[in-house]
């Protein structure tokens, strides 16, 4: 392995050695705590978390990037995916990318899904975000096997070419957004740190329009697979879809914007 960079395979025996990459800078607060007690109970599941390490211009290793995924049975995305790995997140920041690491990151990634005879490894991708979009997937030769409205494709690799092919759980999550005709609700997760600064962020954007706002906290890996093809963040607006990922004031803005909201 180069001397410039590794990646560790984070668990819990080494968890406080080591940083979870989202929200670093903030290890004391809430967030950050909130999801090392969420990672606990996912390694129970057969949670993987490798992190990207690289050396910078201080001495020691600096994170960079990570991986995150789980058998499709336990996975917090709304898709159904028995038998395969589900990555939750992929990330390389910075002047890191384009140098190969989420390649790699992949690979091991696909070589657990083989060591445990999986069908093969299944990500929701979308853009717009600040994680890996379709282009990375379709790089390393995964193949959409099903789209769902606003955006969200299914990739897979498959390991074998006669396995069963996952799909997403959409229809089911529009039955449960009836639920919720009026104003802005947001199902949120501890699963990403960053949702936890949002919430003002949606209280006061609410607030200026005169829009209510609920929060549903989503529980289980169960409740995350019927919600929305993310499975841990999923904005309304009277019944309807409007966001997938946490974002700033003027983001979320213009978000609204462009749905014709203000």
């Amino acid at each position: 392995m180069s001397k410039d960079y590794k990646i560790v395979d984070v668990n819990e025996s080494n968890l406080d050695e080591y940083d979870l990459f989202c929200h670093k800078s903030k290890k004391q607060g809430e967030p950050y705590s909130n999801k090392v007690k969420w990672i606990k109970e996912r390694f129970k599941e057969d949670l993987k978390l490798k992190l990207l390490l690289v050396k910078e211009t201080k001495p020691g290793w600096t994170s960079r990037g990570f991986i995150e995924y789980i058998p499709g049975e336990y996975a917090w995305r709304g898709i159904n995916a028995p038998g395969y790995m589900v990555i939750h997140c992929l990330w390389v920041v910075g002047k890191h990318k384009k140098k190969g690491y989420a390649t790699k990151l992949l690979e091991l990634c696909l070589k657990d899904a083989k060591d445990q005879g999986m069908h093969g490894v299944a990500v929701a991708a979308t853009e717009g975000n600040f994680l890996a979009g379709r282009k990375i997937y379709v790089k390393n030769e995964f193949e959409k096997v099903d789209e769902a409205p606003n955006g969200f494709e299914l990739y897979v690799k498959r390991i074998s070419d006669d396995a069963p092919l996952p799909k997403f759980n959409y229809s089911a999550a529009e039955e449960i957004w009836k639920k919720y005709p009026e104003g802005f609700t947001l199902f949120k997760s501890v699963q990403c740190p960053y949702i936890t600064d949002f919430i003002p962020i949606m209280k006061k954007v609410g607030k200026d329009l005169g829009i209510p706002v609920r929060f549903e906290d989503i529980k289980d890996a169960k409740e995350a697979q019927t919600i929305h093809p993310i499975g841990t963040f999923c904005i309304l607006l009277n019944g309807e879809f409007i966001s997938h990922y946490p974002n700033t004031e003027k983001g979320f803005k213009k978000q609204l914007e462009k749905k014709g909201v203000i």
